[in-house]
């Protein structure tokens, strides 16, 4: 058995050929779909945190709009930039969406990936210390999130507040007392996963890895997924993990679909590099009908090893297309393989 869910880059361009134009478009759909996917049966609705682009950005106003029109599915992210975030403001925010969900926020953070303009954080009016990389400044604001959901109290309360406080160093509010352990970390190397069990953070592995054996994609997660309960289990930590991976996987059950991606676009990894020195490898796309995609799926070793499945899906279609793409797996595909 497997959580199924979908994750949403939420694009959004002014093309006819988009049916998401602007990012109000985006942003309602995308509750619109997550309502469509619960109906669905799925059991996750998650986006991605791109800053300086037509796409999904702020995350907290959607989580907390999409925990208000749903009930049962998880809502979550993949991944929130950590380079960009005031770490006590997002425990805030976060504390409210969660609260508001019903305890249902699946918060997937890390130090993000290639971005749209040079060291935006800087805009964001955050910067690494000295001798501090970028992703050391990402894991400090980590480090200080994390702790802060802990919910002990830090902060000096004033002598003559203009409310009465409780006795004692004061958290900041809203907290949600169990959010702490539905924070995932987004990583893209062996290293950064061992970190992240080490902190106690479930694991998020993506549709590209850092090509670290030049072994395919699904191998090299494995790999990863591995040695991260590895080190779990050595930290001692007394709840079990959650492993999710994501996959850009369509059935093609309809002249519709086989228009879109039966053309056999990106069906092995490539190889490419998100920054000038970090050579990664990208996943293939899965896109078949059923009975063949069953088969080429049950060789995925990640996908194997995880306990959640990320669908990437193609937004821009409309909600009514992404939910049938979702539909498709929940219907032709998850049964034979056992995640139903």
């Amino acid at each position: 058995m497997k959580k199924i869910g979908f994750l949403s880059f939420g694009h959004w361009t002014n093309s006819t050929q988009s049916r998401a134009r602007s990012a109000a478009d985006v942003l309602l759909q995308s509750i619109d779909l997550a309502v469509a996917a619960e109906d669905l049966g799925a059991d996750g609705a998650f986006f991605r945190v791109h800053h300086f682009a037509q796409q999904l950005a702020s995350p907290f106003p959607l989580l907390a709009a999409v925990g208000a029109k749903t009930s049962t599915i998880e809502i979550g992210t993949g991944v929130i930039d950590m380079r960009y975030e005031n770490p006590l403001y997002m425990a805030e925010s976060a504390g409210a969406a969660d609260l508001i969900s019903g305890g249902r926020l699946q918060l997937g953070i890390s130090r993000g990936s290639g971005e749209q303009v040079e060291e935006g954080w800087r805009y964001f009016g955050y910067a690494p210390d000295e001798g501090e990389t970028h992703a050391d400044l990402a894991r400090r604001h980590t480090e200080v999130f994390y702790e802060v959901l802990q919910g002990q109290g830090f902060a000096k309360p004033n002598p003559r507040p203009m409310f009465p406080n409780p006795p004692g160093l004061l958290r900041v509010e809203p907290y949600s007392e169990t959010l702490r352990d539905r924070i995932w970390w987004g990583s893209a190397s062996n290293a950064t996963a061992v970190w992240a069990a080490n902190m106690g953070m479930n694991l998020q592995t993506s549709t590209l890895k850092n090509d670290e054996t030049g072994r395919p994609l699904h191998i090299q997660q494995a790999e990863q997924i591995r040695a991260y309960r590895e080190a779990w289990k050595e930290a001692g930590h007394a709840r079990e993990p959650r492993v999710s991976v994501s996959r850009s996987i369509f059935a093609l059950v309809n002249e519709q679909d086989r228009m879109y991606f039966g053309r056999g676009a990106q069906s092995e990894d490539t190889i490419g590099f998100l920054d000038e020195n970090i050579r990664a490898v990208f996943g293939r796309n899965y896109a078949a009908e059923p009975d063949v995609l069953i088969e080429e799926l049950a060789k995925d070793e990640a996908i194997a090893d995880a306990d959640t499945l990320l669908l990437t899906v193609p937004n821009q279609l409309g909600v009514d297309y992404c939910a049938h793409v979702i539909e498709s797996i929940l219907k032709h595909v998850a049964p034979a393989l056992g995640w139903r």
